[in-house]
């Protein structure tokens, strides 16, 4: 299964979400609101008993994906992130432990609001099974989001991808 996780300032009718529900429709695209902990109790609830879950994040959603894949590594199939919040002082509790589950990243190197070098540093010291792909793009990843290969990633063995 599955599962889009927006931003914080973001909601599930935002550009990706609306992206995700019109061309998997089978994706979850729920809405999350308060603080990272309110946040995180609504996606636990969401995914309680769920097997073989795909995240994908988006910022602050990056950082509730990433922080769901170490808490819950046996639910977690793939991590695919879009310029992922973990520069914020909410992931500070987990940067010093190993996530083995595949890790996607998208990060923009013109982002000024998950820096470059913060995200991929962190990235490469949780994610002991990274791809990380650094592109030429600002926070939203305008140009990069619509080429990425969804249909690859989310259809087939992404396994293999990432």
């Amino acid at each position: 299964m599955n599962i889009f996780l927006h931003g914080l300032d973001s909601s599930s009718n935002g550009t990706k979400g609306s992206y995700f529900r019109t061309h998997f429709p089978d994706m979850l695209v729920p809405d999350f609101s308060g603080s990272l902990q309110e946040r995180m109790v609504t996606l636990n609830s969401l995914l309680t008993g769920k097997k073989d879950v795909t995240l994908i994040g988006s910022s602050f959603g990056g950082l509730m994906a990433a922080i769901f894949a170490i808490e819950h590594s046996r639910q977690t199939r793939n991590l695919i992130l879009l310029a992922p919040a973990l520069n914020f002082p909410d992931f500070d509790q987990y940067a010093a432990m190993t996530v083995t589950t595949p890790t996607l990243i998208y990060q923009g190197n013109k982002d000024d609001v998950t820096p470059l070098p913060i995200v991929k540093k962190r990235a490469q010291s949780v994610f002991s099974t990274l791809t990380f792909y650094e592109v030429d793009d600002d926070h939203f990843l305008r140009h990069t989001f619509p080429a990425i290969p969804w249909s690859i990633l989310l259809t087939e063995k992404p396994e293999k991808l990432l």
